[in-house]
C-alpha cells in the first residue's frame, strides 16, 4: 500500500510540539511594518497554538 502524501503546505506553515499541540505563526508581519508600534511587532513574534474549533478544518486539509 502506498504512502498517503501530505499538503506540503500545511507542513511547511505548522509544526507539532513535543505535547501534541498544533503550533502556527501570526500574520501581519510580512509588509507595512512602519506604522505598527514596536510593541505590536513584538507581540506578532509570537508562537501560538490552534484553536481546538479550527483543528478539525485543519486536519482535513492535511491528507489531500
Amino acid at each position: 500500500m502506498p504512502k498517503i502524501k501530505l499538503s506540503r503546505s500545511i507542513t511547511k506553515r505548522f509544526k507539532i510540539s513535543s505535547t501534541g499541540k498544533i503550533l502556527r505563526h501570526q500574520a501581519c508581519r510580512s509588509h507595512l511594518l512602519e506604522k505598527k508600534s514596536q510593541k505590536r511587532k513584538k507581540n506578532l513574534r509570537k508562537i501560538l497554538s490552534i484553536n481546538k474549533n479550527d483543528l478539525n478544518r485543519l486536519l482535513g486539509k492535511l491528507f489531500i
